[in-house]
């Protein structure tokens, strides 16, 4: 029996072809979903509002604002407590934001290494 032409797994140089075009338009897609989450400015507090936090998208604390009444010099680990919250709970943001992006971009290509 002759061996039909083709490549190795039976794909075809024109299906190889939509596959590089997709990867590629899928490669532009996460490059603009990238440049947009990291203009954005993801906000934090804690203690109630005593400690607010700005991050960027880019995961640069861009803002911290304390309000003078969590400034009490006999329980400064109180306030060091509410800052570290506040920055973690900022870095969460925008580690789901990116993750959401990565997602929805990915879809089903999860389990192939994308």
């Amino acid at each position: 029996m002759a061996k039909r032409g083709g490549f190795p797994g039976g794909m075809m140089p024109g299906n190889m072809n939509n596959l590089m075009k997709q990867a590629q338009r899928m490669q532009r897609q996460m490059e603009e979903q990238q440049k947009e989450l990291e203009e954005k400015t993801f906000t934090a507090t804690a203690g109630g509002g005593a400690v607010t936090v700005e991050m960027s998208g880019k995961k640069e604390v861009t803002k911290v604002a304390i309000d003078p009444e969590a400034c009490d010099p006999e329980d400064v680990e109180t306030l060091e407590d509410m800052v570290m919250a506040a920055v973690n709970d900022a870095l969460h943001q925008v580690e789901e934001a990116n993750s959401a992006v990565m997602g929805k971009l990915t879809g089903g290509f999860g389990g192939l290494g994308f």
